[in-house]
């Protein structure tokens, strides 16, 4: 066997070169383009509410998987089998709850920053904690999907790791900056052509250097890698079909339906109807990246299954498996290693560029507007600005994600933590008339201490590893060279020259089982607890009351969803909770208040003002009536 290349050759540099090219010249084409738009900030951030079905479709699929999917999902199938494929079921689950629950008000409302909808129904202190939660998850989250493609480029080619973290996080706020939304979008597109092709690569030359796909489905089999029947209901099990369709469902709606990231995508489309059609079609679109990913897991348990590299220390990582395979696999081939590189990077781009996109739009939207009062032309340029500010501290936050082990887990964590709180604050709004601002604020708050908390209670308590269930590898297969390096050797002597030792063993406290349960279940609890908390305190402080005073517009009612006709009208009445009863009397008494109607949206914190007007305005038509009575009596008494 020819020893693998510790570089890439100067084809692949072109490839990896060509694909920055391109995602940089989408960018400047859309500055260009757009130079003397006239959609101001409705341009820069939501592509005017003009775009396609399609091509946000594709974006919605490559914004949240990216680099994290491309390393970590291989890593998983190597490492615990091919569990990890049930997330698809929980996916399409959350397709459903997001086009038929979420989206329509999102969009209806007509808003531009998600948190928007927070203001409307509870009040500014909510929305401003929600906006400061996503901005922190962001950084965060981006910081690890920056890492993760600069990690590979380290690993294949010997590049200075924190230079491959400047370029990407510079890359992508540079083209961002340029183009806006539509430089993402389109971007995005490009990528998950580059995507596909970089999983289709490794697919083919695998099978075929392996006797065919059967046979690594055979080799797979035979090492305990293809199992989908995990059905524990004990929550510690790292990942069981429980754990992935209920976790999975809200860690992903955590993304997909209330994240800025995500809605600005569906708030780009021209209608409601497209908007339910992208995330459809983006569900077709995860359905091959990740059953792609599975595949090549599959592919380097049977490329390495008698030769593990992680245990002869070939790579210090798994998240560096799949880098470190393609040098070996397309080594007589010049260009496909760089193809799979830019894979790689290209699902890093997708994502920071959304992230940072998404984190300018909410800053300019709910702190900077509310505040002043500029000209349109300020605040892109105001985008544009925090677009570059974010980019540098996502770029400063990638060093943090090195100290986080395998970025896919890792990364899973963060959304779930936030996630989850967020989610139930936003299902507090839409789904409980009586939830007041008390019962949210507190709510949220409560759901990100509990959450964190047992994240941290897992990393100073580990579960048990019957729990975690890693599948074994095996060195039996590998040269006598590798076999006697220093790492084996180490671990050898390890096992089979115990060392006596006295220390006696930690107590560990009983609630350690409580934070053994899996990762998927962090968005769970912090779901659970800010909706419990929430309710209890909207009820406990009078919230009943204020329901007739919602705009109905504001609450999304489920009886009222046509697969639910066939119920009685009576009983959908009274699950309406008379909800908007005393707001609709007001929209007909205040119709030309037009500061109001203009986005047709009221908020308990108008009550008093509108009461004012409308008893103003009853004045006045009063007035105004008796003088056209006078007026006609005046008239008659002088015929």
């Amino acid at each position: 066997m020819s020893a693998v290349p510790t570089s890439l050759a100067v084809a692949d540099y072109a490839v990896f070169g060509v694909t920055l090219g391109i995602s940089a010249a989408i960018g400047i084409f859309y500055a260009i383009k757009d130079w003397r738009s006239t959609e101001g900030t409705e341009g820069y951030l939501l592509g005017g509410r003009n775009l396609g079905m399609i091509p946000v479709s594709l974006s919605l699929s490559v914004s949240f998987m990216s680099a994290v999917t491309v390393l970590g999902t291989p890593a998983e199938v190597y490492l615990y089998g091919t569990m990890y494929w049930w997330f698809l079921l929980s996916m399409l689950i959350v397709a459903v709850v997001t086009s038929e629950l979420y989206i329509p008000t999102f969009y209806h409302m007509g808003i531009s920053s998600t948190y928007e909808y927070l203001e409307a129904r509870f009040n500014r202190p909510v929305r401003v904690l929600a906006t400061i939660t996503f901005i922190l998850e962001t950084i965060f989250y981006v910081g690890i999907v920056i890492y993760a493609p600069s990690l590979a480029l380290s690993a294949v080619t010997g590049f200075d790791l924190w230079s491959a973290v400047l370029s990407t996080g510079l890359v992508c706020t540079f083209y961002t900056t340029l183009g806006g939304i539509k430089a993402v979008i389109w971007t995005d597109v490009f990528q998950a052509v580059v995507m596909l092709c970089g999983f289709l690569a490794v697919t083919i030359r695998g099978s075929i250097v392996l006797g065919g796909y059967e046979n690594v489905w055979r080799i797979c089999e035979e090492g305990g890698r293809v199992d989908f029947l995990h059905f524990d209901l004990d929550p510690r099990y790292r990942h069981t079909f429980w754990s992935i369709i209920v976790g999975g469902t809200f860690l992903w709606l955590g993304v997909y339906a209330v994240s800025q990231s995500q809605v600005q995508r569906y708030l780009c489309c021209r209608s409601v109807k497209q908007a339910k059609g992208a995330i459809y079609l983006n569900w077709l679109g995860l359905v091959i990246i990740i059953s792609l990913s599975v595949m090549n897991g599959a592919i380097i348990y049977a490329f390495y299954h008698d030769c593990d590299p992680l245990s002869t220390g070939k790579v210090g990582a798994s998240d560096q498996l799949l880098p470190y395979m393609a040098l070996e696999l397309f080594k007589d081939y010049p260009g496909l290693t760089g193809l799979v590189v830019s894979c790689i990077f290209s699902g890093s781009l997708s994502t920071v560029s959304s992230g940072i996109n998404a984190m300018s739009c909410v800053t300019v939207e709910d702190f900077i507007k509310p505040a002043t009062k500029w000209s349109d032309t300020t605040y892109t340029w105001l985008s544009k600005g925090a677009v570059i500010i974010y980019g540098g501290l996502c770029i400063a936050m990638a060093y943090l994600a090195s100290q986080l082990g395998g970025v896919l887990e890792a990364a899973l964590s963060i959304l779930g933590l936030v996630g989850g709180p967020l989610v139930g604050l936003f299902t507090l709004g839409m789904m409980f008339p009586f939830a007041n601002s008390i019962g949210a604020f507190v709510g949220l708050l409560s759901g990100l201490a509990v959450s964190t908390w047992v994240y941290i209670g897992s990393k100073t308590y580990p579960p048990d590893p019957i729990f975690v269930r890693k599948l074994p590898v095996d060195i039996s297969g590998c040269p006598v060279i590798n076999i006697t390096s220093n790492a084996t050797i180490a671990s050898l002597t390890s096992v089979t020259t115990p060392i006596p030792t006295t220390t006696v063993p930690p107590v560990i406290p009983d609630i350690a089982d409580f934070y053994s349960i899996s990762y998927v279940y962090y968005s769970c609890v912090g779901f659970g607890t800010t909706l419990v908390i929430g309710l209890v305190l909207s009820l406990l402080t009078c919230g009943w009351r204020d329901r007739k005073k919602i705009n109905p517009k504001l609450v999304t009612s489920v009886f009222d969803h046509w697969l639910l006709e066939w119920l009685p009208q009576s009983f959908r009445d009274c699950m309406r909770c008379q909800v908007g009863e005393e707001y609709r009397d007001w929209e007909i008494d205040m119709n030309d208040l037009k500061e109001y109607n203009t986005k047709e949206m009221y908020t308990p914190a108008m009550i008093p003002e509108l009461d004012t007007k409308r008893q103003r305005n009853d004045t006045v038509k009063s007035v105004s009536s008796g003088l056209s009575d006078n007026s006609g009596s005046n008239v008659t008494s002088k015929m």
